[in-house]
């Protein structure tokens, strides 16, 4: 018979950001947490965080890689539009080094790190999950091993191994395919397009069809990638072209990635027992921009909050909280990128518009207010009511290119 120190109050799949935000928070209010990770994972991804995560999650100066003081819109004809960002910055964040800080400040907290590849769970009659991975014994060969459980955190990203077991097909949601290359920072020079404190970003449907493709500044390094859902695309091809525009096919490659990227959050993140979804595994991943580690460690966040308040009360109805939390604060934002994104970026017509439309400066206060605080910005009314007439005039072709 099990004994009851033997079962863990938390398990979770997956140390990126929602995963390891979701273990340091319940290992810091005294919960016994089991952090899953696979070894030697790095996602790709731009690595923007806003102000709003530094202050929130408490990310220190030296995680910072690069400060972003501005971003340049590119627009299918080639034409160039900056948006600077006044008084302030985008922090920008090497995954390779900012995910094992997230995971060793977790550890710090008290939860107990493990390296395994999660294969599946299941639940006995008392209701404690089991859950299984694969590990390295000492020897180099792989082995089955298990832990105990009275929750279940999967935070494995966009397609979901935990998920797959309670969610059926239907309730999964379509996702981009992001691929990006980590090469060294150039030297400057007339041919090279590239600042280091400026993220560019490609409205092009050479470059996507889409979505858009990004020259992202990472310090000693820079990412260059680019996204679609389109099958049959080759992002591979792409990012070489788009590194040839921008100066930089022979600068040094350090790392290829890739890994897809849902679409919109899942309409069920919970199965109505003891299992939540957190980060990519549950959808929250701005559509139009991509933009994921802020809402990954906000869900998390609120995932770790949902499941205390289950293992304080045994009540299930406590997991659908961290998705009530989360669309009420998010949910609006959410569905204004995603027509943006429908619409905008369907084709080089529109998205020559769209880059258009960046220049005025009511777009780029506005922008920039809420993307650096996450939230969208009432504060002046009349900006909105210029940007709404602005938008109508580029949609019905009244306003010229």
């Amino acid at each position: 018979m099990t004994e009851k120190s033997d079962i863990y109050d938390t398990v979770i799949i997956g140390g990126g950001p929602a995963g390891a935000t979701a273990a340091h928070d319940l290992a810091e209010s005294g919960r016994r947490v089991v952090l899953l990770d696979r070894a030697g994972r790095i996602k790709p991804c731009g690595g923007a965080i806003p102000p709003r995560a530094i202050r929130d999650f408490a990310i220190p100066d030296h995680m910072i890689v690069a400060k972003i003081k501005a971003a340049r819109m590119v627009s299918p004809s080639d034409v160039e539009v900056d948006m600077p960002i006044d008084g302030g910055y985008v922090g920008m964040v090497d995954r390779e080094f900012f995910d094992e800080w997230l995971r060793s400040r977790a550890a710090e907290a008290g939860a107990e790190r493990r390296t395994g590849l999660f294969k599946r769970y299941e639940r006995d009659e008392s209701g404690v999950n089991t859950v299984h991975y694969d590990e390295r014994a000492a020897d180099g060969t792989m082995r089955e091993a298990s832990v105990r459980t009275r929750a279940l955190i999967g935070a494995d990203g966009a397609v979901s191994a935990v998920a797959r077991q309670f969610l059926p097909g239907d309730d999964r949601v379509p996702y981009v395919f992001a691929y990006h290359e980590i090469i060294r920072a150039p030297q400057q020079s007339p041919t090279v397009k590239y600042d280091s404190q400026r993220c560019d970003v490609y409205y092009q449907g050479t470059v996507s069809p889409d979505f858009y493709g990004w020259v992202f500044p990472h310090g000693d390094t820079v990412s260059v990638g680019t996204g679609s859902m389109m099958k049959g695309f080759s992002l591979r091809d792409s990012v070489g072209e788009l590194r040839k525009a921008a100066g930089l096919d022979e600068v040094e490659t350090i790392r290829k990635e890739g890994a897809p990227i849902p679409l919109h959050p899942l309409p069920r993140w919970d199965d109505g027992h003891s299992v939540l979804l957190a980060g990519d595994a549950a959808g929250v991943v701005a559509p139009a921009s991509g933009e994921g580690i802020y809402y990954a460690m906000l869900g998390g966040r609120l995932a770790a909050e949902a499941v205390d308040e289950f293992l304080a009360t045994a009540d299930a109805k406590a997991l659908k909280l961290a998705r009530k939390r989360f669309m009420r604060a998010n949910g609006s934002v959410f569905r204004i990128l995603g027509l943006m994104q429908w619409y905008w970026y369907s084709n080089d017509k529109r998205r020559e518009q769209f880059v258009n439309i960046c220049r005025d400066r009511d777009v780029q206060k506005l922008t920039w207010d809420a993307y650096m605080n996450k939230k969208l910005v009432r504060a002046k009314p009349i900006a909105h009511v210029r940007i709404f007439f602005k938008n109508l005039a580029h949609m019905t072709g009244l306003a010229s290119v």
